[in-house]
Formats: structure tokens, sequence, C-alpha cells
């Protein structure tokens, strides 16, 4: 069971890809990272408004549609806003592609550079060579 919790707690979820960006020296450009999928899984996750009504401000809403988007997942809506976090349905759409959405196997992508950061077993290695610190 410990190991399975901590399986869950490592998938490249959209609520992480939100958040990272390519850091290659002499990037201007690295986000939103464009995810090449291999394998998406999807894992059930308890729902809770609040989480999600306090995340929205703090998440770059197109990125998080076109990544939703690569992962087969075309439910949210082109533009949102914070009006839009009174519909029980809205919620659960932002709910499922922000948390419950999962890239097992795939590549991130640097938008300037086109360098792939692998994503195996859902773990991204955003590790970077030495000619790109």
């Amino acid at each position: 069971r410990e190991n399975e919790q901590r399986a869950r707690k490592r998938k490249m979820r959209l609520l992480t890809h939100n958040m990272l960006s390519s850091n290659i020296k002499g990037v201007a450009n690295g986000f939103p990272l464009r995810i090449e999928v291999e394998k998406v899984v999807e894992k059930q996750v308890d729902f809770n408004a609040d989480f999600l009504k306090n995340m929205f401000a703090k998440i770059e809403w197109k990125a998080l549609v076109d990544a939703s988007r690569s992962m087969g997942y075309s439910e949210l809506p082109g533009d949102a806003n914070p009006a839009m976090l009174d519909s029980d349905d809205f919620l659960q759409k932002f709910h499922h592609a922000l948390l419950e959405l999962h890239l097992e196997e795939g590549a991130l992508v640097c938008p300037e550079t086109g360098r792939k950061f692998p994503v195996n077993k859902g773990i991204p290695n955003m590790l970077l060579h030495e000619d790109e610190v």
C-alpha cells in the first residue's frame, strides 16, 4: 500500500506541468513545455472545490487547456474566468484535467529549443546537460 501511495504521488500531473519551464541557458521563453504523449493514466483524486478555487488564479489557463488536449482531454473551455468557479460542472472538468490526468511516459519539450525532457514512470527528468547550464 505504501508503494502504491508513493507511485500515485509521483505521477506527472498537469498541475506540475503548469509550473515547469525550460531553464536552458539563453532560453527566453521556456514556458509552457509542449507535451509528447506515449502513455497517459487517469487516477481518481478526492474532489476539493476550495483547493481548485485557490489554484485557479495561479494556473496559466491556455497552457492547461493545451496540455490537457495533448493528453486527449478536450472538455476544458478555451477561456475561463473566476465566475465559472461557481459551476460544479466547470469545477469537475478543471479537477479532472489538473489532478487526475497523469503523463506516465513521454516527454516535455522546450518551446524555444525543442530539447526533450523525458518522462518515465510519471517522473519528469529536467536535468540539464553541462552545455545547457
